[in-house]
């Protein structure tokens, strides 16, 4: 597991790490107890996947065996994984989880998305070229 550096990270901009709001953690501890699971047995795998009315769209999973070049963060007791490819399109990302009138469920801020769809998750970078020709929320 690619462990990140602490002198690699620049913590007053986020750049180099995907981050997990108290409000994230504290949803993932709570799946997690539904399930009999664990933080320390599971983290929450945050992953991309092309697809989706923009291009890319987001992904996450419950996942108890790490891969060894996975990028591993820790906020409020609870593990994020990343794979390599999606740590391209995920640096500086916020995880969190919204309750509001319209719902509740993870929410992801992404500043490397330069359009995204209006469910949320789905979006397109400045590299990914242009949105797919078919639209709509899936």
């Amino acid at each position: 597991m690619a462990l990140v550096n602490p002198d690699q990270i620049d913590i007053s901009t986020n750049k180099n790490v995907v981050t997990l709001t108290e409000a994230g953690a504290n949803a993932v501890r709570s799946l997690l107890e539904k399930r009999n699971l664990t933080p320390d047995e599971y983290a929450l795998r945050v992953f991309i996947q092309g697809g989706g009315c923009s291009g890319f769209q987001y992904g996450m999973a419950l996942e108890g065996q790490p891969r060894d070049t996975d990028f591993s963060f820790e906020y409020h007791g609870v593990r994020i994984l990343v794979d390599e490819v999606s740590m391209d399109y995920l640096r500086g990302a916020v995880v969190d989880y919204v309750e509001d009138i319209m719902g509740s469920g993870f929410k992801i801020e992404n500043p490397n998305a330069v359009a995204a769809c209006g469910c949320g998750s789905s979006f397109r970078t400045k590299d990914s070229g242009p949105a797919p020709a078919e639209g709509g929320c899936h």
